[in-house]
């Protein structure tokens, strides 16, 4: 079976998150590296979990849920940026991959909502 590039980018995405939660937590913030790295890792779990979905309507439920972890993910980033926690070369590089994650989620599950509706 062919690996999914969505699969792919959202567990690299991860790996890179839990390395900034990693420096995050050695310089002593905790809290909101935390949050990071809850949503962050989640939003590869839900694609994953989509895989195994019940229904194709399930399908969409999961990979929305990742959408809305996409989402959240870019607060935190945007958050520890702004207040100094991580640097600007870090947020973008997150921010570009979770960006990017997130136009690829919207795009699959707006075709899915549409060849679901035919």
């Amino acid at each position: 079976m062919k690996e999914s590039i969505l699969k792919t980018k959202s567990y690299n995405f991860a790996l890179n998150v839990i390395s900034t939660y990693k420096n995050l937590i050695s310089e002593k913030e905790f809290i909101l590296s935390k949050q990071l790295l809850r949503s962050g890792t989640s939003i590869g779990a839900n694609i994953r979990e989509a895989n195994n979905a019940q229904s194709k309507a399930d399908f969409i439920h999961k990979l929305s849920i990742s959408l809305k972890e996409s989402d959240e993910t870019e607060y935190w980033l945007e958050l520890l940026k702004d207040s100094s926690y991580i640097g600007f070369d870090n947020f973008i590089n997150l921010q570009n991959q979770n960006q990017e994650i997130n136009r690829m989620l919207i795009s699959s599950i707006k075709t899915l909502k549409r060849i679901n509706n035919k």
